[in-house]
């Protein structure tokens, strides 16, 4: 071929555009958000990792596009679990801290990311890693399909007062202080600081340990650890940079004090009262329960798992933790879907829906919280959480109707995340 027809002819292929990865989906029902009624026999259409059209009936698509064919299956939005630790593992063994070396904890991360994606969560805030920069590595490696799993938004490194929950606890002095986070901080300035920091290093919002902490190594209960012009100086920061505030936090006056001062959202609750409640109502405040996490740890009770320490707190708490969502319920405060998934196994996320349950939340109201009510915690409430033209193509598949009994979730068949088919 002449030299003059080859280089018109990679011209022509460098100037056309790529061809659009379309996937063609037959379901017998759609349930396109938690407030609709689902739909019958449906066609979704996906193109480059968008939905662009949903179709009665099973249609055709263009010539090449893939084919997912799930009879007898029900499409439902993919489900976001706003509390999650990929970079851990569950164990009581806290000393694992100064013998695991962080390139470990990588690939505990990626690990986790494909099982709770499989799992059917195909968004998670991740609040608080093992280790620098593993899960805003992860959260890249996600989104440009490197490692399979979910879309990853990460607060990175948990923001504590020094020797209080979230700083290394339970060693002797220089191990503490050898394996001691680089973001504690004491005074509103030093805060501010902190904050600017986790912002420096890629955090997409702020987590701080409000009160002290269950699994910690410490037996001073469970109420305030930061002073309120310490939390008000993160929490000012935090929106001065475009950051949200989520806030760990167990004693009732920690949980108020943490509202009051603005933060986001408040993780755990145990202990809420009506005071609390009243603020974090005010506020509009959001209650990320976590019922989860105790379930996973009270197993470990009296199995030599935890500390006396540790399971004296998990003991306290547990009477608390079974009335939490129907005391949030009842004082007006809305409940958004989280578990604490990595003091517990990642992929066991889904039975936070029986949890929710048995507190009286419908299965409609259940999965709201963990699709459309999620989405709007994140503010990406036009992007996820619904199966709509122009949203991510986030979607799972299930046998029955989750709207009618939430626990169908448990065992997802299929899952798509942001257009790709996890295998």
């Amino acid at each position: 071929m002449h030299l003059k027809t080859l280089l018109g002819a990679a011209a022509a292929l460098i100037a056309a555009p790529a061809l659009a990865d379309t996937t063609i989906i037959h379901a017998d029902a759609v349930i396109v958000d938690a407030q609709s009624a689902p739909r019958g026999q449906s066609t979704v259409i996906v193109t480059d990792g968008r939905i662009v059209a949903i179709e009665d009936g099973f249609t055709a698509g263009p010539e090449g596009a893939k084919m997912v064919h799930l009879a007898g299956k029900t499409l439902v939005p993919g489900l976001i679990d706003l509390h999650t630790h990929l970079s851990g593992d569950p164990s009581g063994e806290f000393w694992r801290a100064a013998t695991t070396p962080p390139e470990y904890f990588v690939l505990i991360a990626a690990k986790n990311a494909r099982i709770t994606a499989k799992a059917g969560f195909t968004t998670v805030r991740d609040l608080g890693s093992r280790t620098d920069q593993v899960t805003q590595m992860l959260r890249r490696a996600t989104e440009e399909g490197m490692v399979p799993g979910p879309r990853i938004v990460t607060s990175a490194r948990t923001i504590s007062i020094v020797g209080g929950h979230g700083d290394v606890n339970g060693f002797v002095e220089h191990v503490n202080d050898a394996l001691g986070s680089d973001y504690t901080c004491t005074g509103p300035v030093e805060c501010a600081e902190t904050v600017r920091k986790a912002s420096k290093y890629g955090a997409d919002l702020i987590k701080i340990t409000a009160t002290g902490g269950v699994l910690s190594q410490q037996g001073r209960g469970l109420e305030a650890h930061f002073s309120d012009p310490e939390m008000t100086a993160i929490v000012e920061t935090a929106e001065l940079l475009g950051l949200k505030v989520a806030a760990h936090a167990h004693g009732a006056r920690g949980v108020e004090a943490a509202a009051r001062a603005g933060v986001h959202s408040i993780e755990h609750g145990t202990y809420l009262d009506e005071a609390a409640a009243k603020v974090m109502r005010e506020k509009g405040t959001v209650l990320v329960p976590t019922l989860m996490a105790l379930k996973g740890v009270s197993e470990g009770v009296g199995t030599g798992t935890y500390t006396p320490v540790v399971e004296a707190k998990i003991r306290a708490v547990e009477p608390f933790m079974a009335t939490l969502v129907s005391r949030a319920r009842k004082n007006g405060v809305p409940v958004a879907f989280g578990t604490d998934a990595g003091v517990f196994p990642h992929g066991r996320n889904a039975e936070e829906f029986a949890l929710m349950l048995a507190q009286g939340m419908s299965s409609r109201e259940a999965v709201a919280a963990a699709t459309t009510v999620a989405a709007k915690v994140l503010g990406l409430e036009n992007e996820i959480g619904r199966i709509a033209v122009g949203y991510s193509a986030d979607i799972i598949a299930v046998e029955g109707n989750p709207l009618e009994d939430a626990t169908v979730l448990e065992k997802v068949e299929w899952v798509m995340a942001r257009g790709r088919v996890m295998d």
